[in-house]
């Protein structure tokens, strides 16, 4: 079996008791089978434990205030601590780490939803490099598996993580540019021209490209429609499952402070800090793009949505953006690498850790005329 993971991936530790946001609570942590059966058969005073503390019927276990049943008041996990790490399920023993799984290959990732690999991921100041290794695992036969699509997706996805990692370009002016390759793609795949896809590849991030491109998506938006457009997409969190309880709340109130007096008062706010002279501001977004290409965007070998894959990378690094903007209104003018951090994983863990929610951004993007290619190029770009 192949292996690919981002340089960064053994990096993360974790910090148990002194974690800022634990990962055992506020979340429903499922049980692989082969543990259920396990704890099934686990006895004396810690199996007597398990039996109450696992809803069996669900598989996974119970909460008490939000809180997993074996997470104490220090923030350690009993479990762990009574019976040992082999005890753990997958879920607890693999996370932040999170596999993608190919036919021949799988790709290890960091969690953005969790604080500590957050600040690994965001902090890493070189582009990323990705490893490749190979194990005596013997590789597992997909049904129905396109591989000829997955290798064009795999060629992609190197050329667009090369062009977001090249740093004399404005970022934004990056992003909208694998946004438009995704478009392109998506065309000639829905077409049968997967031939086509190819040559798209070879010109994308060339001269010749971006004069193209920026010829194309020279229109500006004005100021009224930019605002109203951006609340809008805004609103799609109130669309998604709540995983957190307070989160909605704090959603309401940065909607408040971005948009609350007007869009003159948001247009001066957009410039500003559009303007903010922070060293790595265009490194954090970069990192964000580069985490969301890589987790999602070679997905699309199992529904064909090229263009959805990319939509969640660029919709996600706006929202985070925008969110990002009201803290730094919040703080006079002022945001510094841990608030960015905070509300990257807060909307990670918002989105990724629930596939309901994946599947209905995916699905407002198809829908909604504010997520057309067209108009997200004209907010990325304005």
């Amino acid at each position: 079996m192949e292996y690919t993971i981002p340089h960064y991936f053994e990096r993360f530790r974790c910090v148990a008791a002194e974690c800022e946001d634990t990962c055992c609570a506020g979340w429903q942590i499922m049980i692989d089978e082969d543990t259920l059966e396990k704890y099934r058969q686990t006895g004396g005073a810690i199996g007597n434990r398990i039996q109450n503390s696992v809803d069996w019927e669900k598989g996974c276990f119970f909460q008490y205030g939000k809180r997993c049943a074996f997470l104490n008041e220090d923030n350690l996990c009993d479990l762990h601590m009574e019976a040992g790490e082999h005890m753990l399920c997958d879920t607890c023993r693999d996370y932040p780490r999170h596999m993608e799984e190919f036919e021949g290959l799988r790709e290890g990732s960091l969690s953005l939803s969790c604080i500590e690999a957050a600040k690994i991921i965001l902090g890493c100041k070189e582009p990323v490099q990705f490893v490749k290794f190979e194990d005596d695992v013997e590789d597992e036969e997909y049904e129905d598996f396109d591989y000829l699509l997955f290798t064009k997706l795999m060629d992609a996805r190197e050329k667009i993580i090369q062009v977001l990692q090249s740093r004399h370009l404005d970022i934004m002016t990056r992003i909208g540019a694998v946004l438009q390759l995704a478009q392109d793609m998506q065309q000639a795949l829905e077409g049968e021209e997967l031939f086509r896809i190819d040559e798209l590849i070879e010109g994308f991030g060339t001269a010749e490209f971006f004069e193209q491109f920026e010829e194309a998506t020279s229109e500006p938006i004005g100021a009224i429609d930019y605002c109203a457009t951006m609340r809008k997409m805004f609103r799609v969190f109130g669309k998604l499952e709540v995983l957190k309880e307070d989160w909605p709340d704090e959603v309401k109130r940065a909607e408040r402070i971005l948009y609350g007096e007007g869009q003159g008062t948001y247009e001066e706010y957009v410039k500003a800090f559009r303007n903010v002279k922070h060293v790595d501001m265009a490194t954090w977004i970069e990192q964000l793009m580069v985490y969301f290409v890589f987790t999602y965007f070679c997905g699309a070998v199992y529904d064909d949505n090229i263009l959805g894959k990319m939509q969640i990378a660029v919709v996600s690094t706006i929202l985070i953006l925008e969110l990002s903007m009201a803290k730094w209104i919040e703080e006079y003018k002022q945001i510094d690498f841990e608030q960015f951090v905070d509300i990257a994983h807060r909307v990670s863990r918002e989105l990724e850790h629930s596939d309901l929610n994946i599947t209905r951004l995916e699905k407002i993007c198809e829908k909604m005329p504010i997520f057309d290619t067209k108009e997200l190029l004209r907010v990325v770009l304005y």
